[in-house]
Order: structure tokens, then sequence, then C-alpha cells
């Protein structure tokens, strides 16, 4: 079950409802949660859950308590939203970038919809204090009874905001060329591994989505840099975004490039339907395939997929915010 933001956690601690909506898709095999902010200052939407304070591990125990009775396995995505914020998260403050480029669009408040303003550069030295709110959502991640983690690089955030070279202007050491701009990712990487195991760690990417206004001159480039470069770091798991957020595929990334640079196991994820997904691993492309909006609406995915039955259609209405209508309200197969 691939990670998709919901905006139902209020204070930013998951609930009782959020571990009834994860406790019905245990059959996935492996779940990976939406979005759990760093810190505070990685805020960027309204009721996101996060995974640096100690209520916010209490919530995320009920969860995996009720996904591991369920028979699941389930990490989270610790997540960093960088310049995809506003100041009304922040108390004013503008949100942080590696560069003071302002991201066309508007962000999503708790007021509304209010136009992006133009974020703050980070400093050099205050880099490594971020890497270490990375290495502590994974300590966090660990006393919350999650069984491994996968890093949120994709979509336009943070991390992702350093990879690209339109979001990326930097003259420091985390700018400018490829080995540069990847240097924040491999550092995290390396401080999540080093606290919990390569063996619990994945990475997920999105080398041709442009959501939140990001690109690069160069994504193939990049982008088996980033898969060699996490490769030799010995993480279990890149997870790759095929398409763009619009779900149409993009010729401008070879992803057998990438998939062949990087040694561990191989995660497709974009618009796959079962029959899909089964040609890319007998054929190779790829060891595993998330599935995101037919898992938000069919919590027996597993099960419709083994007998063939049709899948219930997903409220578009209902993806972010709200209560259980269109988050635990979707129908098994024994409840239609």
């Amino acid at each position: 079950m691939a990670p998709m933001t919901r905006n139902r956690c209020p204070e930013n601690i998951p609930t009782d409802l959020t571990a009834a909506y994860y406790r019905q898709r245990a059959t996935a095999g492996l779940i990976i949660t939406e979005g759990a902010q760093i810190s505070e200052q990685g805020i960027g939407y309204p009721a996101t859950p996060g995974i640096h304070a100690p209520g916010q591990i209490k919530g995320w125990r009920r969860v995996t308590d009720a996904v591991h009775e369920a028979g699941g396995r389930i990490f989270v995505q610790p997540w960093h939203c960088g310049r995809i914020s506003h100041p009304d998260f922040h108390a004013g403050q503008a949100p942080v970038a590696p560069s003071a480029i302002r991201p066309a669009g508007q962000a999503f408040t708790f007021k509304g919809m209010q136009d992006f303003v133009t974020p703050r550069a980070l400093e050099t030295d205050e880099i490594p204090g971020i890497v270490e709110q990375y290495r502590h959502a994974a300590t966090c991640a660990v006393d919350a009874g999650f069984d491994g983690v996968e890093i949120h690089a994709a979509n336009g955030y943070l991390i992702d905001q350093f990879l690209r070279d339109r979001t990326n202007h930097r003259t420091d050491a985390y700018g400018g060329p490829i080995e540069n701009r990847i240097r924040f990712l491999a550092e995290v990487a390396e401080a999540i591994c080093s606290e919990i195991g390569a063996e619990r760690v994945g990475v997920r990417i999105s080398p041709v989505n442009q959501f939140n206004d990001i690109d690069d001159s160069s994504p193939q480039e990049l982008f088996n840099c980033v898969a060699e470069t996490l490769g030799g770091i010995g993480i279990a798991c890149l997870h790759v975004v095929e398409v763009s957020m619009s779900g149409k595929p993009d010729t401008s990334v070879d992803f057998t490039e990438i998939r062949h640079r990087f040694p561990g196991r191989y995660m497709a994820n974009g618009g796959y339907t079962k029959q899909r997904a089964n040609e890319a691993i007998a054929g190779g492309h790829a060891d595993l395939v998330s599935f995101g909006v037919p898992f938000l609406a069919n919590p027996d995915l597993v099960r419709r997929f083994r007998l063939n039955t049709a899948l219930n259609e997903a409220n578009p209405d209902t993806f972010y915010g709200g209560g259980a209508e269109g988050y635990t309200d979707y129908p098994c197969l024994e409840d239609a």
C-alpha cells in the first residue's frame, strides 16, 4: 500500500480512526503510511501526523498494534515539506528550503487556499540539525512499533527540493553538481540506517513528477546517481513513482536504467493494474508494486485481486480531511 496523505489527524496525532483505517488494509503485506513530519518546521498541510513527539508516538503505537494484530507490516514515511508550506503553520515565519525560490501555486491551510510565499534558504550550518531530526524520527518510529521507515524524497518536498536544479541554486556543498545535490538525501539515509539498520529503510523518489513546481534539467543522470548512491548506502528498497502527478507515463526517464543501478529491492508505483503489476514482476522490471487509490477505496484489495472481482470506485471529494466517510466506510466483499 503506497503512502497517501489523508489529513485526518487533528493536532498532528493519529487517532483511533487512523488505526481503524490502517487495520482494515493490513492484508497489503506492507503498508507505507502517509507522510509524517519530522518536526514542527516540517509541517506543510493541516491535520497531518508527526513522528517526533511523545503524543505522536503514542498515537502511532495504536496504529502499529492494530496492523500487527491483523497480521500486517507497516513502515512510516518521515517527511519535511520544505517550501511547500505557509507561514500560518510556523507562527508567521517563512518556510525553509534549499534556496529562496517561491513555488507557483497555493498552500492548503486551515484558512483555505493561500498563495505560497518565498521560503527562507537554509544556512549551511542548519542542515546537520535537520538530518538529526530525521534520525530522531526514525528512533520515534521504532518506539512507535513500526517495522521500518521509508524516507520521503519525492513529490517536490524538502529532500526533492535539494535534489532538483530548478529548486536548488545553492553554491555550498549541498548545491551545484549532482553529487552535491544528492548530499542531503545521502546524509539523511546514512543517519537513519545507522540508527535502525539499513534493512529497515526505504526511500521514495519521483523522477518525472513535476508536482509542487519542481523539475530538473537532467533527470535521468540525476536519478541514476541517486539510485547508485542509495545502493552504496545499502537501503533495503527504492520506491519509484514512475508517472507524473496526472498519472500519465513520461518517457523522459528510462526507469529500467534506475532499476539496474540499484542493487536492492525495486518497488514500482504509478497507475499499475493487477495485470501490469504481475507482468512487471515476472519480467524483472520490479520486485514489488505498490497501489495507492485502489487500496484507499478497497480495504480488501488483495482478496479482490485474488478473486478477480470488481473494485470499489474511489470518491475524490473525501480524499483529504473529514471523518469516517471515504476513509473507513468503503465496503469489503462480505459487506457489499
